[in-house]
């Protein structure tokens, strides 16, 4: 039963670290955009790709270390339904994440460096910016959604 509460408390807190960084990424990021600045704007583009290595990826990495531990240790298969869907809701939100917002979060990257000086932000970049929020807003769903299977369990 031990092991099984240490791999439930490391899921928990990569759920915390994971979902937690998503949603306030999203937000400072969308307000340091408003200034305008090209200073503010490159700086918060650098910080969304530090936080996203430390946070997003060590908190996806947390979630899956505890989420297979606990059924490891807790006697639930992976073929429970709930585990099952929550497991490709998962893997579904890091695909997106892996193939389209880190991509478009490197490009924005490159581009922040041209103008982080204070030169003219680029329409390239604000383009690059829309696609990033919104399939970030739209991957934010996934991680939500799963919470709300892991919560409620559904058998079907």
């Amino acid at each position: 039963m031990e092991s099984y509460l240490i791999f439930k408390t490391l899921h928990l807190l990569g759920v915390v670290l994971f979902i937690g960084n998503i949603i306030v990424t999203g937000v400072w990021k969308v307000q340091a955009d408003r200034t305008g600045d090209p200073r503010i704007v490159a700086f918060a583009q650098r910080q969304v790709i530090a936080t996203d290595w430390i946070f997003t990826l060590g908190g996806a990495a947390l979630t899956a270390i505890g989420g297979y531990g606990n059924v490891l240790f807790g006697g639930v298969s992976l073929d429970t339904s709930w585990v099952w869907l929550g497991h490709w809701i998962f893997l579904a939100s890091g695909i997106v994440w892996i193939g389209v917002l880190v991509p478009l979060q490197a490009r924005m990257g490159r581009m922040a460096r041209d103008f982080a000086a204070g030169g003219p932000i680029p329409e390239a970049y604000w383009r690059a910016n829309r696609w990033w929020l919104a399939v970030g807003i739209a991957d934010t769903i996934l991680p939500a959604a799963n919470i709300w299977v892991m919560v409620n369990k559904p058998a079907f």
